[in-house]
């Protein structure tokens, strides 16, 4: 028997449309070399809508590759949202790879079009005789250093200039590419992970879930983890379906400016990796900010020092810990604390923020013995790789066809190792390629180093002792 639902296309065009519609007078603020430059969801599917004009006439289809080299800024959320909804492809450029890595991806990923920011130019001039597919770029913002090598070049709102406010979107597959990331790995080319509207729309109602990040209309959300990066953990298109009022901090990434933002906006939702929020604790040691509004930092990218959780909790700051990858959108897991576990001691408080959560839900997980392929028990001790599944997990790279094992049996391998606690919460205590095997038995580099730390301690400790 089959059911008789509606067969509804999850795309980001309804992410939009609900956006502008319902919540058109919510704020997009974006710290900018003037100020701050602060429009609403109204003037803003305006110009995104303009912006897809602007494409479709300068000839980009379904399917093309439109690339941006840029910062957290109100432009750039405009290309999130057009680029996909014409049914081109998004492709965020990492500015901080390095050369040969940026013209592999731009010319692997056939892009014909970038977006960048006016303070990046120079860095693609000094690439564009190597950049062999692009056809157009699109400058945002004053380009004061700009040798004019990126050519044909165009202003940003010389190009969305004169178009029409509203658009009508196309009917695209659900299943159709709709972004796409390249992993940093430190070996080898960088991978390419491809999205499509149905992956990000689900990864978004995941983030908006209350195991999620519990995003909702009510939210002010400053996302400083980079656009660029792994879609800024998905922190946009979820804020935008969910009609949340964003901050964005631009280039200026230092904590005093981060900090600021916070108190000033108001912000209750934030994310980003630990170097921020470290410099943010040391600001907050020293100058009086109300951040009282937030209730959560989201942060990910390495582990979260113990004493950056103590920190902010001695700040009243509550800090979660997040895992993912850009394999997996890239939220899978939250180390949210459970409704038992918010009246233990705070050294209990303290170890289980400390772990990398419980995954989201419609995220499958395994922990496996790396020999037998078993999964290892829930016991808080038996670790092995970490494997994950889901509908917001990729299940291939782009273009490539030697990394088909890394995707077996419909698993991604993380080459994480993890534990497992009984209440199935995940802890990582290593990589797979930095495990050492010794009399049979695999020891993580972490107790290997914590075995000569020890070791050096006591041989220190006897040698005082003989003399």
């Amino acid at each position: 028997m089959q059911s008789l639902m509606m067969d509804y296309p999850l795309t980001l065009q309804h992410a939009y449309n609900r956006a502008v519609r319902i919540f058109p007078r919510k704020e997009i603020v974006t710290r900018t070399e003037d100020g701050l430059h602060r429009y609403t969801y109204k003037e803003w599917g305006k110009r995104t809508a303009q912006l897809a004009h602007a494409l479709h006439n300068a000839g980009f289809k379904e399917g093309d590759r439109v690339a941006t080299f840029g910062w957290n800024t109100y432009r750039h959320l405009e290309l999130y949202f057009a680029v996909p909804c014409i049914g081109a492809v998004l492709h965020t450029l990492n500015i901080r790879l390095f050369a040969e890595q940026l013209v592999y991806i731009v010319n692997n990923a056939e892009d014909k079009i970038v977006f960048v920011d006016g303070d990046l130019v120079p860095i693609l001039e000094g690439l564009v005789d190597q950049l062999k597919t692009v056809k157009q770029y699109v400058i945002m913002g004053d380009a004061p250093n700009s040798s004019g090598k990126l050519q044909p070049a165009v202003d940003y709102e010389n190009f969305i200039a004169n178009q029409p406010e509203s658009y009508d979107w196309p009917q695209l597959d659900e299943n159709a590419a709709a972004a796409m990331c390249y992993t940093s790995g430190t070996t080898g080319n960088p991978k390419g992970v491809v999205y499509s509207h149905r992956s990000i729309f689900l990864h978004s109602m995941g983030v908006g879930l209350a195991d999620g990040a519990a995003l909702s209309e009510c939210d002010t959300v400053l996302p400083v983890v980079p656009m660029f990066h792994a879609n800024a953990w998905g922190f946009p298109h979820a804020g935008v379906m969910m009609g949340s009022k964003f901050v964005l901090p631009g280039r200026f990434l230092d904590p005093l400016n981060i900090a600021q933002l916070l108190a000033e906006e108001r912000v209750t939702v934030a994310c980003g990796v630990p170097t921020i929020w470290i410099g943010m604790l040391h600001i907050l040691e020293r100058e009086q900010l109300d951040l009282s509004s937030l209730r959560a930092i989201y942060c990910g990218g390495s582990a979260v020092p113990r004493s950056l959780i103590e920190g902010l909790h001695r700040k009243k700051l509550n800090i979660v810990q997040a895992w993912g990858m850009t394999e997996t959108s890239p939220l899978a897991s939250l180390s949210k604390l459970r409704s038992y576990q918010l009246d233990l001691p705070l050294e209990e408080v303290f170890r289980i923020k400390g772990k990398q959560g419980t995954v989201l839900p419609a995220v499958d997980f395994r922990v496996v013995d790396m020999e037998t392929g078993q999964e290892v028990p829930w016991d808080n001790q038996s670790y092995g790789e970490l494997q994950v599944r889901g509908p917001w997990i990729a299940r291939a790279y782009y273009s490539d066809t030697e990394s088909a094992a890394k995707f077996a049996d419909g698993w991604l391998r993380t080459g994480d190792v993890a534990v497992v606690d009984e209440d199935g919460m995940l802890q990582l205590v290593d990589r797979t390629k930095d495990l050492v095997k010794s009399g049979g038995e695999w020891i993580s580099s972490v107790d290997q180093r914590t075995l000569i730390t020890v070791s050096y301690t006591h041989l220190t400790l006897a040698t005082k002792l003989l003399v």
